[in-house]
Formats: structure tokens, C-alpha cells, sequence
């Protein structure tokens, strides 16, 4: 009784499957009875003479009448099997061309894909040329592209990914391959080049074909790219080191924020696994908390400390002291910024709620940080585990980064300056300053770059540029204070144009946590100190 049911099934499922058969079959057999019923009933042909008219048998006439159109049928029935077949192979071929070009090609762009790059290039390698050829792998990376995704949406990015593949496909030379390997990565594919300075002819023509803006979506996008680029055989003979040593190269342009080239050297390999392992080291020194500070004095004219800038040291077991300029990119990069940045604060709030409630901490902000929306509140939760006043804290913000992402800084910054939080302007001076930005950006201070205050003396320029620069702050009300101060003469200048404070190896050199103390002796009793 359970075999009927599946029985059934399995007679439908073939019924279904070969239904044009069947009914051919079908439309046959009936057309045969047909003509057999009427053959029977009817004389076809005329009778021999003295056979009556009408017999109820079927003469060898009518038979053979009947076999023709049997043959006929099964002809019939041959051609629609045939054609069925052909329309079948036509239909299969259609599709594995459609799944072998899914296969090698991205389906936005309609560009080869990482598959179709990889096998290309093994092939290209089988025949490696002979110097002064060489064939270029080179990587690229789009600059600003996550911006247009999250300001205009997924689709105007798309809308930009087409328009640069066609761009791609217009710079390079007949015959190279471009393919894109997934987001806003892309390679090309130059076989047989000119040398290096072939790869660069081609590196500079996608440069200039990517430098006039994008439309889409109504809006001009300006978009640029990092190149990476590594050469065959001087970089390597297997497709795996050529595009990892493209994009170490690649690593290092896309460093520079802006359109650029590099072809990979061997002294970046080395930069890459001692990075490698200083990530790694990092990491264990992060969940360790184990960050040293340095207090730098900021003096006023008379010689009384203002304020410390707090500086943050790594003690490497095997590299000595490393600087913040060295550790923080590693750690943006790591994931770790926030972690660390929010550790460091702590240990200088910590330090600072020991000294005279005069003396100030400033702390450098990095730039990264501005577009982590919730950093604003671990700020503030530091300074209340640790009492120090909101009052006194200035948070020093690289100016360039403060125009980047003036928006952002915007939302990070105004809960704090309302707090009492002061907010300056680091480097200032570098290529941004003027009265529109610092009324937008609603400063407290600037802090004037040191390589204007080392050149003032000897440089006209320089000295014109400090004297300016001063005048703005004055005439905005803000904080003005000198970096890199090392001489009296420097300070005498910059006495006379207004500005009082300063900080250099004349106002002395990073110190640590007890010789800083010892500097400014300790807060007054009943002053906050150190929380447990």
C-alpha cells in the first residue's frame, strides 16, 4: 500500500518530463487509427473489376497507404526528436557560457575577476622575458571610496566602480588585463613592459585617467588611487609572490592619503614583517596596560609651568623606547586605537589630579578618533573615575585631521567643550588656517607648528608666517603657545609679537611622572588625588 503513492509520483514525474514526447506519440498513434478506421470503412481506391464496391476488409493498397503514413509518423516524430535535441544543446551550450563567464568575470563591472587574473598570469609566467621586458603586476586601491558609499549609498558606489573599470580599460595599453578583485581593488595585468619605466608609463596613465571627478548619481566624485607594483622575474617568477610583493608596494602608497606609486622593494619586506611583529608585541602590551608617559613642560615667559603635555612611550624588549609617531599608526591600523588611547588619558589624568589645580594636562587626541562617535563619553567617564577637572584638560587634535572630518570633529567635540573641556589646534599653521575654519571648528588654542618656530629667525617667510599666525589667535581670543622653542632669541621674538607661551628643549624635556611632580610640587591638601 505505500509503494502506490510513490508509484504514482514516479509516473507523473516522467509523464512531466517527457510530455512532448508522449504527446507526439500520442498525436501519431491517433492520426494511424484514424486513417486505419477509415481505410476500413471507406474504399480508398478503386475496386478490381468484379470485387464488390464495398468490402469490410482492408485491401494491400490501403495497407500500404497505412505503412506510408506510419513510416511518415515515425519521420514525424524522428524530426521533432532532433529538433528538441538541437534546441536542448543550444540552450545547455547558452549556459555554460553564461556560468564559465560568471566564473572569470565580475558581475558588476563585467571586468575579469581574481580567477581570471590568476590564470592569466600563470600563463604569462610560463614565458618569462628577458630583460630589459619584464611583465608588471599592479595593484590598486581606490582613495575615498568608503566615503561615497556611506555619504551617497551602495548604489552610486557601484555606479563609480563602472566608471572607473571603463577608465581602467581606456589608460591601459592593447592586451593588458585589468580585473577588479572585489570592493574598490583592482589589478592590472602589463605583460612584456619597458622596465620599470614602463610599469610607471602605465601606473601614471590610470593616475591621470582617475584624476577628473566621477558623475553619478548628480554628484562629481573625486576619486584617486594608490598603485602598487612589482615586476617579473626581478620581483619573483610565481604568481603568489608577484601580488603579494604588489601589494606590500601598495601598502606603502596608499600610505601617503593621496595618488601615488611605489614599486615594491626588498627593504619593505623586511618593514613588513618587523611591523608584523611590533603589531603582535602591541597587542600583548595593550591587554597588559603597559604604556609608559612623559610629562613636557609648557612654560610662560616668566618660567612658570603652565601645563604638561602628556607623551606616550613604548618600551620594546628588544627595540628600546619607541615613540608615538612609531606605535599609534600600528595601533589604528590593529584595532586597538581607541583601547590604548583611552589607557593612556587615564595614566595622565591620574598623574595630572596630583598637581596644583593651575597646572593643566595637554592631551593629543588622534585623529582616527574623531569618527568614533562614542569616544566623547569614555573621555568624560576617564576624567570622572579620575576627578580631574573637565577645566583642566586641553585636548590638542592635529588641524588637518580637525578640517577632514570637520563634521565629525563637530559631533565629538561640542559635548566636551561644554563640559569645559578646552579644544586646540595641533600643527597649527601646516596648510589650513584661515578665520573660516577657526570659526567653524570653535577652538580654545593653537599650538603654532615647530618647524615654523625653527625657521623664524633665519627665514622671512617663517618669521612673517609665525607673526600671522599669532595675530589670528590674538584676534580670535585663543590660547597662542609656541612649539619647539629652543632659544632665548626665539622666545624674546615671540615675546615681543604677543605670544607668551611656549614649549621646547628651552622649557625643558619630557620627564617622567615623579620628576614632573617634583617640578610644580604636589596639589594643595584636600585636592583630588589618585582614585583606586
Amino acid at each position: 500500500m505505500s509503494r502506490s503513492p510513490t508509484l504514482v509520483s514516479d509516473l507523473k514525474a516522467y509523464a512531466m518530463r517527457n510530455r512532448v514526447k508522449i504527446f507526439d506519440l500520442g498525436f501519431i498513434l491517433i492520426l494511424l487509427a484514424v486513417a486505419a478506421i477509415f481505410a476500413f470503412e471507406v474504399d480508398i481506391f478503386e475496386n478490381a473489376p468484379g470485387v464488390p464496391p464495398k468490402q469490410e476488409t482492408i485491401e494491400l493498397d490501403e495497407l500500404l497507404l497505412l505503412v506510408s503514413i506510419a513510416i511518415g509518423g515515425v519521420l514525424f516524430y524522428t524530426w521533432r526528436r532532433a529538433s528538441e535535441h538541437k534546441r536542448e544543446n543550444v540552450l545547455r551550450i547558452a549556459a555554460e557560457r553564461e556560468v564559465r563567464n560568471l566564473a572569470l568575470h565580475d558581475p558588476l563591472t563585467d571586468l575579469p575577476n581574481r580567477r581570471q587574473l590568476d590564470d592569466a598570469l600563470k600563463t604569462a609566467l610560463t614565458a618569462i622575458p628577458t630583460a630589459p621586458e619584464a611583465h608588471a603586476v599592479l595593484l590598486l586601491d581606490l582613495n575615498g571610496f568608503k566615503k561615497i558609499n556611506d555619504v551617497h549609498g551602495h548604489p552610486v558606489g557601484d555606479q563609480v566602480l563602472i566608471h572607473v573599470g571603463a577608465r581602467l580599460l581606456r589608460a591601459v595599453r592593447d592586451g593588458d588585463l585589468v580585473a577588479r578583485l572585489g570592493g574598490d581593488e583592482f589589478a592590472v595585468l602589463a605583460r612584456n613592459v619597458a622596465g620599470a619605466e614602463g610599469a610607471a608609463t602605465v601606473a601614471l596613465r590610470i593616475i591621470e585617467a582617475l584624476s577628473t571627478p566621477v558623475s553619478a548619481g548628480g554628484v562629481q566624485h573625486s576619486v584617486g588611487t594608490a598603485i602598487g607594483v612589482a615586476l617579473s622575474p626581478h620581483d619573483g617568477e610565481t604568481p603568489e609572490d608577484l601580488l603579494r610583493k604588489a601589494d606590500i608596494a601598495l601598502y606603502r602608497a596608499k600610505a601617503e592619503r593621496r595618488s601615488a606609486v611605489r614599486f615594491f622593494e626588498a627593504e619593505m619586506d623586511a618593514r613588513l614583517h618587523e611591523r608584523d611583529d611590533l603589531e603582535r608585541a602591541l597587542s600583548e602590551t595593550v591587554a597588559e596596560d603597559g604604556f609608559v608617559l612623559r610629562f613636557q613642560p609648557t612654560r610662560v615667559s616668566d618660567g612658570r609651568v603652565a601645563g604638561f603635555e602628556a607623551l606616550p612611550g613604548w618600551r620594546h624588549p628588544t627595540k628600546g623606547e619607541l615613540g608615538a609617531e612609531r606605535f599609534l599608526p600600528i595601533a589604528e591600523e590593529a584595532g586597538l586605537l581607541a583601547q590604548l588611547t583611552e589607557q593612556l588619558l587615564r595614566k595622565a589624568c591620574t598623574a595630572a589630579v596630583t598637581w596644583p589645580s593651575p597646572v593643566r594636562l595637554a592631551f593629543n587626541l588622534p585623529g582616527a578618533l574623531l569618527l568614533d562617535t562614542s569616544f566623547g563619553l569614555r573621555i568624560l567617564t576617564v576624567l570622572g573615575e579620575t576627578r580631574l577637572s573637565p577645566t583642566r584638560l586641553d585636548l590638542e587634535i592635529d588641524e588637518g585631521a580637525l578640517i577632514r572630518e570637520a563634521e565629525a570633529a563637530g559631533a565629538l567635540l561640542s559635548p566636551l567643550r561644554a563640559a569645559g573641556i578646552s579644544i586646540v589646534a595641533d600643527n597649527f599653521g601646516t596648510g589650513y588656517s584661515d578665520l573660516k575654519n577657526l570659526h567653524r571648528l570653535q577652538l580654545d588654542g593653537i599650538k603654532i607648528d615647530a618647524t615654523f618656530i625653527e625657521a623664524m629667525l633665519h627665514d622671512r617667510r617663517a618669521a612673517v608666517m609665525v607673526k600671522a599666525l599669532i595675530g589670528i589667535g590674538q584676534g580670535l581670543d585663543l590660547a597662542v603657545t609656541a612649539d619647539g622653542v629652543m632659544s632665548k632669541q626665539q622666545q624674546s621674538v615671540l615675546l615681543a609679537q604677543g605670544c607668551s607661551l611656549g614649549q621646547g628643549a628651552l622649557h625643558g624635556g619630557p620627564l617622567g611622572v615623579e620628576e614632573a611632580l617634583a617640578l610644580v610640587g604636589p596639589a594643595k591638601s584636600g585636592a583630588p588625588r589618585r582614585v583606586a
